[in-house]
């Protein structure tokens, strides 16, 4: 999954039902217990349960802190343990496979190699870009429609603003032609109507870049790796 380790080393042959037990965590989980930026030789404590005695477990790295169930979720601590080590390992198994060769080749080599160690094991696939475009759906299709909102809000915005200098010119069509027959250049009253027009626009930022920043919060949900108030959010 690309997890990146930060400290100590990964799960290997060391590791055996006979050897002490290890596992290894994430920021969050060293953060919680308290274990400082580099936890390895560490251990922790896992209560018994009624199939398990208490069991002591050695961190032999760190990693990154990511999300592992959702995209919305916040980052949790989380201890991974080695299988080899596991007396009770779960029937249902996730692998995760990388293939240059299509995704139909992949899964037919997959469920004949499968075949032939038991007919019994059932197997499933799914890719992972079908499970990230299905996880991002709810905030691409948001950003869709924010996207068309926001673009007819610019057009109107733009209407508006033409509309309202062309009235401001029409109503002052006298004044520019006593301004020019005064000997005024045309760049001057050109500048005479754009300094209305820059008013008009610094006065709709200053109005709504406040109300923009108050409504951040709304969006902040539909927002990865970025704050509702951050600039690129804002435009």
């Amino acid at each position: 999954m690309a997890m990146i380790l930060l400290v100590g080393r990964d799960f290997d042959d060391r590791d055996t039902p006979t050897s002490p037990r290890v596992s290894i965590v994430n920021q969050s989980f060293a953060g919680r217990l308290g274990l400082g930026t580099n936890p390895v030789g560490k251990r922790f404590r896992r209560e018994a349960t009624p199939s398990e005695p208490e069991l002591v477990f050695e961190i032999v790295g760190l990693i990154r802190d990511t999300k592992y169930y959702n995209l919305r979720e916040e980052f949790r601590p989380i201890a991974f343990l080695s299988t080899s080590q596991d007396a009770h390992p779960d029937p249902f198994v996730q692998i995760l496979v990388r293939s240059s060769v299509s995704l139909a080749d992949l899964t037919s080599g997959i469920r004949s190699a499968v075949a032939e160690i038991s007919s019994t094991i059932g197997i499933d696939f799914r890719a992972l870009e079908t499970t990230i475009r299905e996880g991002l759906l709810r905030e691409r299709l948001m950003a869709t429609l924010s996207g068309c909102f926001g673009a007819l809000a610019a057009l109107l915005a733009t209407l508006g603003l033409y509309s309202v200098i062309a009235y401001m010119v029409v109503r002052r069509r006298n004044e520019i032609g006593v301004r020019i027959a005064l000997g005024a250049q045309p760049e001057d009253v050109l500048w005479m109507v754009l300094k209305e027009a820059l008013v008009l626009t610094l006065s709709g930022i200053a109005i709504g870049l406040p109300c923009a920043m108050a409504c951040a919060h709304f969006v902040s949900s539909l927002l990865f790796g970025l704050k509702g108030t951050d600039p690129a959010s804002l435009l």
